[in-house]
Order: structure tokens, then C-alpha cells, then sequence
């Protein structure tokens, strides 16, 4: 029997066995080929346990969207400030300097934060990519955003661009990286030297905004629930 940290996956593409964390929701996926025995997947997950167990442990707390909880958002740490009264009509959010403050008949108002900050975050990101493509003259036809689990951005061969939501809780010059480099794709849809000239020309701090991706992002960003 599989411990409650592990959820079996088939998979017709995968040539072996493998065990993928999902950061959001904090369990193991066991990635089965198709045909193998589960026995085997069975006894490799239990092989495994040790190394799931740590990889949990090191995972940074969860932090719940609810009263008193201080969050970064874009870069500035707010304090959320939650007012119930069952006479709201309705949950009203407003963005301060130093808070986020919530009117609200719901006793858990969470998911309506959420809404919120994916809304702002569209916004904020959409202005920021916007203006970065101005500077290569290259248009955006379009900006979405999305809950993703490690994809933090893309950009199709169309001008299309889409970022994960959870960016909103970034220090500022990894937001802005990631925008720089979604954009430089508006240029180089690879990968190459010219690519990466111009995304560091479009970033306001390429080594810190890259590195803070490369190393904190999958754990950090998906803390928030």
C-alpha cells in the first residue's frame, strides 16, 4: 500500500519508473511506464521513501492566505488584513502599500484572495511586458496567466504570452527576469547567444533575477495556498 505522499501516474511515454514531486499539493507522483508490474513500482517507491521523506522536510512551511499572514507581492511585503461581517454583500479587496485588506462575509476567504492576486498579477505583468517589447519593437498579441507548477513563462511563435501567477510572490528582479526573457522570445524563439543578449538587456538585474528563479522559485512560490 502506498503511503498518503505518494499518487501512482501511468504514463505511455515514460521508459521508466520515476518519482515527481508536485510542489502545489506536496506529493510524490509515481510515474509508471505502461505494462510495467505494480509490484515493481511498489517496491521502488518503498526503496525510495528516505529520499521522499527529506525532500518533504526541506520544503518551506506552507503559508495560509489568512488573517495576520504576511505575503510578498510584487516584490513588497503586505500584511493581510481580513474584516469579516456576514452583512458584506460581497468581498471586497483593496491593495495598500503595506496591506491587503479584505472585507468579506466568507469565513474562508482564501480562494477570493487568490482571484485577486491572479488578476493583479495579469495586470502588472501585462504593463511590464508591454513596455519591455516597446524597447525591441516587437508586439505582444496577447498576456495570460495561469497556475503552473514549474513553467514560470512561455511565448509562442505568435506573440502569445503566458506566466504563472504565483510570480506576484517574487522578489522584483526575478518578476522582472522572467518577463525579460519571455519577451526576448519575442526575437529568438531559442535559446541561442542572441537570445540570451537581449534578454539581459531587457532585464533591470539578469544575475539576481536569474539565479533567485534557478534556486528558490519551485519551493517559494508554491508555498502560498
Amino acid at each position: 500500500m502506498l503511503p498518503d505522499h505518494v499518487q501512482i501516474k501511468e504514463s505511455t511515454r515514460a521508459k521508466r519508473l520515476a518519482l515527481r514531486l508536485d510542489p502545489k499539493s506536496r506529493i510524490f507522483n509515481l510515474v509508471i511506464p505502461k505494462g510495467m508490474s505494480m509490484r515493481k513500482a511498489m517496491a521502488f517507491a518503498e526503496q525510495h521513501e528516505s529520499w521522499m521523506q527529506d525532500r518533504l522536510m526541506d520544503m518551506p512551511i506552507p503559508i495560509l492566505l489568512e488573517d495576520g499572514v504576511t505575503i510578498p507581492i510584487l516584490g513588497r511585503k503586505r500584511c493581510v488584513d481580513i474584516h469579516y461581517d456576514d452583512s458584506f454583500k460581497r468581498t471586497d479587496i483593496k491593495l495598500s502599500d503595506d496591506y491587503l485588506e479584505v472585507r468579506t462575509n466568507k469565513d474562508k476567504p482564501a480562494e477570493r484572495i487568490k482571484r485577486f492576486l491572479k488578476e493583479y498579477a495579469k495586470k502588472e505583468l501585462q504593463r511590464l511586458s508591454i513596455e519591455k517589447a516597446q524597447e525591441i519593437n516587437k508586439d505582444i498579441k496577447s498576456v495570460s496567466v495561469r497556475d503552473t507548477i514549474s513553467r514560470w513563462g512561455s511565448c509562442s511563435h505568435d506573440g502569445k504570452i503566458s506566466y504563472s501567477w504565483r510570480l506576484i510572490f517574487a522578489p522584483y528582479e526575478a518578476i522582472d527576469y522572467v518577463v525579460a526573457h519571455e519577451v526576448a522570445h519575442l526575437e529568438h524563439l531559442d535559446h541561442s547567444r542572441a537570445f540570451w543578449s537581449v534578454c539581459r538587456s531587457l532585464s533591470k538585474d539578469y544575475l539576481t533575477g536569474h539565479s533567485w528563479m534557478k534556486e528558490h522559485a519551485s519551493d517559494e512560490l508554491m508555498r502560498y495556498i
